[in-house]
Order: structure tokens, then sequence, then C-alpha cells
């Protein structure tokens, strides 16, 4: 029977898996779902286009992988709206924060080349800048797996035209970066504690060690070998990439001044790329984990990458997901948004990237691969029992809510409820309780008090208080 199955697939027309892939590109656009479901109706769908539209949200490109190869991939909506330029596969974004991923394989090549060491101290390495360390040695290894605890969680970038800082004075604190010095909050390796300002301190360890500037290490020695030669971490691309840019865009559709932000923190936000770029790393991390190809790093420095360091969350430029069955990483940067997912077992994956600091699609969008190539377990959805609010709360709620300068408005609108973020669009409103409600478009609660509305979202609570109209 096997022997049977075997020539059969082999007497198949390439057209067929085409035709597959097609057909699952399909289901994808038009299976997009929220976080939540109500007991007792249908499930939400959606379709990529409308959401688009409906998010306001510019462009999006999409990658997805089946059995290491890209099974297809596809772009939607405008890299410019202005410039009426379509989103295409070879449209580069910003990757954001998935640089430290790509950065910690350049980091560990110098490793495997013998140049510096995961567990040094990393003040032997460093001659212009020295971090503090009255509360202890840090290592390389601490700053790959953010455990090194230093301060400056991420970077809002430098406007087109606004003077660069000096990676020196980015971790100095000093004029003109616009972040505050990069500074010790706790022990090295007590704990994980997200931080753009250690990833920043790597960038500056490669670039002593190496004596050439980060963006020329990287490309020569990560980005062009894996494949991902349309990228670039150069800060701004050179004018030979200008036609593959995308232009970031806030939740307004207004375009980012210059069309995008500059990061001299090139490692930890400078990396442009595309979907497909990316896949070709996520596939030769893949590979290279199981001993099947070693274009940057031997198997055995790859699979340190992926082991966790200090706790089962993350490792050395990857986080996982609960069960540890994908490595990930997310990243946004002022007017873009994107994610990724690799499966730790059976060369699987997706990218998504967007020009917009909306990223509520993208979660939507996962979970419609999720379902569409069974791999629910990525995003999965909780299901609510819907309920009918209060009279009281039903008149009473309508009003205009802040939180600082936060602001949110509740409204009628047809038969039910709308609410309203600063710059984003109208979302409808879903009770669970006589006095609680959801929206599809973020996994939250929200608690409906006398004065106030409480926004409950991972673990935290957001009180904004009623405004006098």
């Amino acid at each position: 029977m096997q022997l049977f199955k075997t020539l059969l697939c082999l007497l198949l027309p390439l057209g067929a898996f085409a035709q597959n892939a097609r057909e699952n590109q399909r289901r994808v656009e038009n299976n997009l779902m929220p976080w939540v479901r109500f007991e007792g109706r249908a499930p939400m769908r959606f379709n990529i286009e409308e959401r688009l539209k409906a998010l306001e949200i510019v462009g999006v490109s999409i990658a997805v992988i089946r059995n290491y190869k890209v099974e297809w991939a596809k772009g939607y909506g405008y890299a410019d709206k202005e410039e009426n330029r379509p989103v295409t596969t070879e449209t580069l974004f910003q990757a954001a924060s998935i640089s430290k991923s790509v950065n910690a394989v350049g980091q560990l090549k110098l490793v495997q080349q013998g140049k510096v060491d995961l567990d040094e101290d990393i003040n032997v390495y460093l001659k212009t800048w020295h971090p503090d360390t009255s509360r202890g040695k840090i290592t390389l290894a601490h700053l790959l797996s953010h455990t090194a605890g230093l301060s400056v969680h991420g970077f809002p970038g430098y406007e087109a035209g606004q003077p660069r800082p000096t990676v020196e004075q980015i971790l100095q604190g000093k004029a003109p970066a616009n972040t505050q010095k990069v500074t010790p909050l706790f022990a090295p390796g007590e704990k994980l504690e997200y931080s753009g300002g250690g990833t920043t301190v790597s960038q500056l360890i490669l670039t002593t060690v190496t004596g050439e500037p980060y963006d020329q290490f990287m490309q020569r020695e990560v980005l062009d070998p894996m494949g991902m030669t349309s990228s670039t971490y150069r800060q701004p691309p050179g004018p030979e990439k200008a036609k593959q840019l995308s232009s970031g865009y806030y939740r307004d559709r207004k375009r980012v001044p210059g069309k995008y932000h500059i990061y001299p923190e090139q490692a930890a936000a400078g990396l442009w790329t595309n979907p497909l770029d990316l896949s070709r790393f996520i596939i030769e991390t893949q590979l290279s984990k199981e001993g099947k190809s070693a274009k940057v790093l031997s198997q055995a420095m790859t699979q340190k990458r992926l082991t966790p360091y200090l706790n089962e969350e993350g490792a050395l430029g990857v986080f996982y997901t609960p069960e540890k069955k994908w490595f990930a990483h997310s990243g946004d940067n002022e007017g873009f948004s994107c994610t990724y997912y690799g499966s730790v077992e059976g060369g699987n994956g997706l990218v998504i990237m967007t020009n917009s600091d909306n990223s509520l699609i993208i979660d939507e969008i996962v979970r419609s691969i999720g379902e569409v190539y069974g791999w629910t377990d990525l995003m999965p959805h909780e299901t609510l029992q819907p309920a009918v609010p209060s009279d009281s709360v039903k008149t009473s709620c309508p009003g205009t809510y802040k939180m600082n300068d936060q602001q949110l408005k509740i409204q009628p609108s047809g038969d039910g409820l709308v609410i309203t973020f600063e710059q984003s669009p109208a979302c409808k409103i879903y009770f669970t309780s006589p006095n609680t409600f959801v929206i599809t478009e973020l996994p939250a609660m929200f608690v409906v008090e006398k004065d106030a509305v409480v926004l409950k979202f991972r673990g935290r609570e957001f009180r904004h208080v009623r405004q006098k109209d």
C-alpha cells in the first residue's frame, strides 16, 4: 500500500500541488477570525480585504511555510497608498523587534568563529562604553536572552532629517538620543526582562570585535548566506531599494512623516525585510537544528540558540509558545507591525508583516492559518456566553471616558453599542454579563462601573473615568 501511495504521488502533476496551495490560500483569505466565539452562535469569519478596510490597515504581506518550503506568499493593500504602490511579495517592511532574532544568529556566528564567548564578561570586548556591573557580570548570553537586567524596553526611532545618535550616545542616553541611558535594573540572570537596550549592547560588541559596520557584517555573514538577499540592516536603506520600501502608517491611516523612522539601533529594530526572506530564515533555522543545513550556524550552535535560557519562555533571540511547539518573535516600530512562527518540528511556519501600527489583523490571520492548516495551538480562541446588558447599563454606558491622555468613547449604533479608541475605527460591543462586555478586535474584558469603564488586559487593569459632556 505504501509503495502504491508513493508511486501515485510521483504520477500526480505538479499543478495539483499548486492547486492545493491556491486552495489553502483562498481559505486563509476568507477565514479570518477573532479571539472570541459566543456560545450558541456561529463563529465569525472575515475576508482579509474586508478586514483591511474595517480596521483601516493600509497593507499586509503573508507567507506560509509547509514541510520546509514556502507554500504560498502574497501581498494585500498598499505599500504606499499616496503613491498608489501595491504590496507585493518583494515589498520590504520594517521587521522591528524581529531584528533581534536575526541579530542573535550574527552574534552566534562570532561565537562560532571564536571571536567572542557566550559566557564571558562583555566588558572584555567593549572599549568605548561599559555597563555598570555593580549588580554582577553581564554576558552575551544574558543580552540575547533578555536576562541581563538592563533597562530600555524599545526605541521610537528618528524622523528623516533629525540628528541621529551614535550607538554610544544611545547607551549613554545623551543627545541626540531620544531614550534614557541603559542601566542595570537587577542582577544578571535573575529573571527575563525584555530589553532593546541590551540588544543594542550586543550591536556594539559586534562592531567593536569585527571593526566593521554592523549592517555590512550582517549582510555578508548572515543575510546573504541564508538567501535573504532583499533584506538589509542599513539605516536608512540605500536608494536602490527605494521602490521596494513600504511606508509606515498610523491607526488613522496617516502616513508616518518622512514615510518611516530611522533606527540606528539596528540590532534591536533596524532590519528591513519581507515574509519571503524571513521564511528563508525560519527554514534555515529548522534545517540547521536537524543537521540538514549549515549556511550560517552549525547544528550544535543552532540547537544552543533554540535552547531555553533561564526559563522555558525564551532562548537566544527567540520566544516560545506555552507548549513549546513553536519558536516565534513579533515586532512593532513606528507605523509597522509583524510576527513570525516556526515549528520546532516538521518544518512549518508563517510570517505576517504590515505597514501599520494597528496589529489587530495579525492575530486574526494567524488564527485563520492555524485552522486551515490544523495548527490550532498557535492562537487558540476563547468561548464566552453571550448576555443581555441591564437596562441601566445600556442607557448610562454611552459617553466619553479618559485615563491620563487616553480616551475611549461608547456610542449607540443600530440596536447596540460601539466603542471607539483614539485614532481607531468603531468596534461593536458584545455583552457577556449585565455589566461586562468584550470586542472581537482585542482580547480584553471591559467592566462597566457607575463612573468608569475598566479595561482588563493581560493581568492589568486600566480605569477610564467618565468625562462630563
